[in-house]
C-alpha cells in the first residue's frame, strides 16, 4: 500500500454521496478559488461507461456545483477501462472525482497513483471525491465486496460487482479508509470488516450528504446531513465504532 502523506494543499473533501444538498461542495470551491477574480475551473472526473453515461453524469455534477457556488465545471470523461492522464490536474483550480462503480475508478488511476497527490500538492489544488471518488483518495481504498469469508457482511446491492471485500491501493490523500453510502446503503458493516482483515489502522464511513475535510490542521471536519463513522481497531481483536455530526471533528490520522 501507498505510504501515507500530508494532506493537499488547502484541503482533502470526502462527499459520502447523495443529491439533496449541493452545499457539501461549498468548502471544496472556496479551497478552489480560482485566479484574478475568475471563477475556479473544477475537473469533474468520470469514469464513462459509456452509451452517453458520461455526459448524462457530467451534467448532474455540473449542476450541484453550480449550485454549490460560482464556478466553471469541466468534464474530463475517462473510457472504462482506460487511465486517468494527470496532466488533466494541471490547468485547474480544483479536481472532483466523481461517483460510480469503485473498481472502475481505482483502475483509471492505478498508474498515477503516486504522482497525482504531488502535482496537486506543488499546484495547491484540493481534492474533492464522491462516494467513489472519496474511496480512492485514501490510501488503503475499499473498493467493493460484500462477503467476508463468504459470509454476507452489507447487501449484495453494494457490492460494485465483486463478492469478496477488496481493498487496493489508493491515491494516499488520506491516511483512513473511507466508505460511502454509510447510512442509506448500510456499509458500515463492510468497512469495520475490511479494517478487521486487512488490519488497517483507521476508516471512515461517511453518509450521504455529508461532508469529511481534512484539513492541513490534521484533523476530519464533519459538515452536511449526516454523519461520519470513525473506526478504529480495538484492544481486543475488536473495533471502536464512533460517529460525529456536522461542527464536529475528529484526527485524521
Amino acid at each position: 500500500m501507498n505510504e501515507p502523506s500530508e494532506p493537499t494543499g488547502p484541503g482533502t473533501f470526502l462527499i459520502g454521496g447523495g443529491w439533496a444538498t449541493p452545499v457539501v461542495f461549498e468548502p471544496f470551491l472556496r479551497a478552489a478559488g480560482g485566479s484574478a477574480g475568475s471563477a475556479p475551473r473544477i475537473a469533474c472526473v468520470i469514469v464513462d461507461e459509456g452509451e452517453g453515461d458520461g455526459e448524462r453524469q457530467f451534467a448532474r455534477y455540473e449542476g450541484a456545483l453550480r449550485s454549490a457556488g460560482d464556478c466553471t465545471p469541466v468534464p474530463v470523461l475517462v473510457p472504462i477501462g482506460h487511465r486517468f492522464d494527470v496532466e488533466a490536474a494541471r490547468d485547474v483550480d480544483g479536481l472532483l472525482v466523481c461517483g460510480g462503480l469503485t473498481p472502475a475508478y481505482q483502475d483509471a488511476f492505478a498508474d498515477c497513483l503516486d504522482r497525482l497527490p504531488r502535482v496537486l500538492a506543488e499546484r495547491g489544488v484540493p481534492y474533492a471525491g464522491f462516494s467513489a471518488g472519496a474511496a480512492l483518495a485514501a490510501r488503503s481504498a475499499v473498493v467493493g465486496g460484500w462477503l467476508l469469508d463468504g459470509v454476507a457482511v452489507c447487501p449484495e446491492d453494494t457490492a460494485e460487482d465483486l463478492d469478496e471485500i477488496a481493498v487496493r491501493d489508493g491515491l494516499g490523500l488520506v491516511s483512513f479508509a473511507v466508505d460511502a453510502h454509510a447510512a442509506q446503503w448500510g456499509t458500515l458493516p463492510r468497512l469495520i470488516a475490511a479494517v478487521t482483515r486487512h488490519r488497517l489502522p483507521h476508516g471512515v464511513a461517511v453518509d450521504e450528504n455529508t461532508l469529511v475535510e481534512v484539513a492541513a490542521d490534521g484533523r476530519a471536519h464533519v459538515s452536511g446531513l449526516g454523519r461520519a463513522h470513525s473506526v478504529r481497531p480495538s484492544a481486543d481483536d475488536g473495533v471502536l465504532v464512533r460517529s460525529y455530526g456536522a461542527g464536529e471533528s475528529f484526527p485524521a490520522a
